[in-house]
């Protein structure tokens, strides 16, 4: 009488399938491509067009000090809505903060293209007034 080997050991697949991970994190990827660019912009308003718009990176990164005038004249420091006389405190408070020497310290400004100019004109004051050297003023590409 002769025993049996059973060989179903050696059938075994111990490999990783790692297709359902690789799903998950192309859509992961994919769902932070098309949320980033709105997390950038807090404030939405509609730059004016120009035909030769110089691209400003710095504007888009995490301690950028972006300041909004929208179409109905409302101001936002950041994503913060204020009051046009507490612009320059607030900017002034955020540009303390700053000590390190190469930080940069420009201010971008995003103004509606339908906003009242007095309104834009008076955050620009406000921001002057403050002590603010450098105010940058976004645009659009109009070849977009």
């Amino acid at each position: 009488m002769a025993m049996a080997k059973r060989d179903e050991g050696k059938k075994v697949n111990s490999d990783i399938n790692v297709t359902p991970m690789v799903d998950i994190m192309l859509v992961l990827l994919i769902i932070f491509m098309v949320i980033t660019p709105m997390v950038n912009n807090k404030v939405s308003v509609d730059l004016p067009k120009v035909p030769e718009a110089i691209v400003l990176e710095n504007a888009n990164k995490e301690d950028a000090i972006n300041v909004a005038v929208t179409r109905d004249g409302k101001t936002f420091v950041g994503g913060d809505q204020v009051n046009l006389d507490q612009v320059g405190d607030r900017v002034s408070a955020i540009l303390a903060k700053k000590t390190d020497a190469s930080a940069d310290k420009t201010i971008y400004m995003r103004a509606d293209m339908r906003a009242n100019y007095g309104k834009v004109m008076d955050a620009i004051d406000a921001l002057r007034a403050a002590g603010v050297s450098q105010l940058d003023l976004m645009t659009d590409n109009s070849a977009q």
